[in-house]
């Protein structure tokens, strides 16, 4: 078997997690080796998702409401809001390295997911390293600190060309800074001094208010079928 290809794990039917009343099926496809950096960018254009050792896409017999959706680097300019949000965090230090899972981490995660309402009971240290920093391909994570306290965590994974943005969570302490905005925008930056070409932000649905936020960042593309449809503004298609 080729190893980028990936061992079916699971294909079972669940209520979907974005749209209320919907079945979804996420096929997961396990990597026991290392995904090369070249075959990583020509997953992320499936619009694949990682997590763990596994990648995923949306597979749903009755719905195709699930679109990837992509910034292209070079070209992306932050709103007037985007900006706003730019400004109000100068005092945040931005660092990028190696996924750590320590005491802070682990805290800030639970906090945040906790107060978002996102769960009802704290992770632990090995369901976070396994889900959040055991990878197939090449991950660093971006720590956002205000002097030496972290209020924010992103999860980025990086191809030769194109980086997906895995995860982000933060203090929801600190909500009034706008941080997910921030967030997007430093790693965008931070991939821009890189050389990087596309920024994944993971998945678009239109209905879905905690996925909706992504058409937000202009211009981008969705992939609509099986091309990918430039958005140049928030009003539509050129």
């Amino acid at each position: 078997m080729n190893p980028y290809q990936g061992i079916p794990v699971d294909q079972t039917p669940h209520p979907c997690p974005y749209l209320a009343g919907r079945e979804a099926v996420l096929p997961l496809r396990w990597y026991q080796k290392p995904i090369a950096p070249e075959d990583f960018d020509a997953l992320l254009a499936t619009a694949d998702r990682r997590v763990g050792r596994t990648m995923y896409r949306p597979s749903c017999p009755s719905c195709d409401e699930c679109k990837g959706i992509r910034v292209p680097i070079a070209d992306f300019r932050p709103s007037k809001s985007q900006r706003r949000a730019w400004r109000k965090n100068a005092d945040v230090r931005v660092m990028a390295g190696p996924p750590r899972v320590d005491t802070a981490h682990l805290d800030l995660f639970n906090k945040h997911k906790l107060g978002r309402g996102l769960s009802e009971r704290p992770t632990s240290a090995s369901h976070y390293r396994n889900w959040r920093t055991v990878t197939g391909t090449r991950t660093i994570e971006t720590r956002y600190l205000v002097g030496d306290k972290l209020i924010g965590v992103g999860i980025l994974d990086l191809g030769k060309q194109d980086a997906s943005s895995v995860y982000f969570y933060f203090d929801p302490d600190e909500d009034h800074r706008s941080l997910g905005v921030f967030s997007v925008l430093a790693e965008i930056a931070w991939l821009r001094s890189q050389g990087y070409r596309w920024y994944y932000l993971g998945l678009y649905v239109r209905d879905c208010p905690q996925l909706s936020y992504k058409s937000r960042y202009h211009p981008h593309e969705r992939l609509e079928g099986d091309a990918w449809v430039r958005y140049e503004s928030a009003t539509g298609r050129p």
